[in-house]
């Protein structure tokens, strides 16, 4: 492990990040992992995206590259989604049977856990979640592929079950068939694409929420036991943290909107070709792919412009924090309504669940979502200075599908110029790794001073 005295947290976070994508483009460009050849520009895009779980590709993943690398492609994505430096801790914590107190201390920084007694508690149940649901996804995607006629042979279908079970968690949005989603093998196989959103949402939670919630429902199945057991009332408190509770309701709110809304605009559209159920599981699909996973089980370049916006404002928004997912975060969003509302009612404080959200909350959540817009803003007019005749609409989508790690594109991001498309890979990049760890990496961090200066209210709309 690296000492602290030569980097601080950010940096660590961002150098084991580069370190794999640098790895990942040189597997990428051997010959046994490509059917064609491979530029360094498109190889370096394909393990960007990989690693910063992204999804957005500049060849067909499916025929261009052999099974050697579409593994290669499948274990960037593994390492990009849960972190590299998970990886690497919990290496050396089994080898070594511990860890050393610096270990502890750089994992307990990009792992934001308060206790360092719980760094490698956090690590193991973090991978452990991961591997497990991963491998119930790829069961349950397997089975939803056992009653689809198709030529695959069985070793096939288990590939392609654990690569889309590991996409669909990382929120990573690669697949290895022609097509993605739309494939004729898949796209009225239901049974499937819900499968699929499962996976890819509950990634999106983040891992906190999941071990919350995994600890609650635990709670309530021994709370049902001992209570039918013992025959009598069985009481051990037991709650879902403030944290939990505002990123669940946001998303069930934004995906219960989300999908009302495209099954509304794009019934006799898109959806046309869907019926009944189906089409409620397109729509849903569709509604929630943008804030984490990608996957295209439509054609994005048929919506109505309406729609089109609509899913950029959802990449926009994205997963909840600490997960795979990318976006400016779901509490984000919460904590700026909230605090939107708290100045309505003319109030000097934002509430919620009889708890005070703390002003550094509120301060990082605005400063991300201005972050977020400024960087995708510059990227947006990066990409027009050197392709002033591509339609702006295209050109914004994939800058917020990079930035937001989503992975949807209209179907330009293949045909962009070597200078648009280092551009997508900055975003993506920062997208992942958040601009605030960025300027925190570059910005020498001032010491704690003991005094404050008299606050002064400036003049604001």
């Amino acid at each position: 492990m690296i000492k602290r005295s030569f980097f601080n947290p950010a940096q660590l976070f961002i150098s084991s990040f580069l370190g794999l994508i640098a790895l990942g483009t040189l597997l990428l460009r051997l010959p046994v992992a490509v059917n064609e050849p491979l530029t360094w520009i498109d190889a370096l895009f394909t393990a960007t995206s990989a690693v910063c779980v992204t999804g957005l590709a500049v060849v067909d993943t499916a025929t261009h590259f052999t099974f050697w690398g579409q593994l290669f492609i499948m274990l960037l994505i593994q390492a990009g989604g849960i972190g590299i430096l998970s990886f690497a801790g919990l290496f050396t914590y089994f080898l070594k049977g511990g860890s050393s107190y610096e270990n502890q201390l750089a994992i307990r920084d990009f792992s934001n856990t308060n206790r360092l007694g719980e760094v490698f508690v956090l690590l193991k149940r973090t991978v452990l979640i991961t591997f497990g649901i991963e491998i119930v996804g790829a069961i349950a995607i397997y089975w939803s592929l056992a009653e689809t006629p198709s030529e695959l042979a069985v070793s096939q279908r288990i590939f392609l079950s654990l690569f889309h079970s590991v996409s669909s968690f990382c929120n990573a949005g690669f697949s290895v068939l022609p097509n993605g989603l739309m494939n004729e093998l898949v796209l009225y196989n239901y049974g499937f694409q819900f499968t699929i959103a499962c996976v890819y949402i509950f990634g999106g939670l983040g891992f906190p929420i999941a071990i919350n919630v995994l600890k609650y429902l635990k709670h309530l199945l021994n709370r049902l036991f001992k209570k039918w057991t013992l025959k009598g009332n069985y009481h051990r408190p037991w709650v879902i943290t403030i944290n939990s509770k505002i990123n669940l309701i946001t998303t069930v709110i934004i995906s219960v909107i989300a999908t009302m809304v495209l099954y509304i605009n794009e019934y006799d559209h898109v959806f046309d070709q869907h019926e009944g159920l189906g089409k409620l599981i397109i729509a849903f699909s569709t509604a929630t792919t943008p804030r984490t996973a990608g996957f295209n089980s439509i054609d994005f370049a048929q919506l109505h412009f309406s729609s089109i916006l609509f899913i950029m404002l959802l990449m926009w928004i994205g997963a909840s924090p600490n997960s795979t997912g990318g976006g400016i975060k779901t509490s984000t969003l919460a904590v700026a309504v909230l605090n939107v509302i708290s100045l309505a009612k003319g109030k000097d404080r934002t509430e919620i669940f009889r708890r005070e959200i703390a002003t550094i909350s509120i301060q990082r959540a605005f400063a991300t979502m201005f972050l977020s817009l400024l960087v995708i803003g510059l990227g947006v007019f990066a990409i027009t200075f050197f392709e002033p005749s591509r339609p702006l609409v295209d050109v914004a989508f994939e800058c917020f599908s990079a930035y937001s790690t989503v992975g949807l594109s209209l179907g330009v991001t293949g045909d962009f110029v070597p200078q648009s498309k280092i551009i997508l890979i900055l975003l993506m990049f920062i997208g992942r790794v958040t601009m605030l760890s960025v300027l925190i990496a570059l910005v020498k961090k001032v010491r704690y001073t003991h005094y404050k200066y008299a606050p002064e209210e400036l003049t604001i709309n």
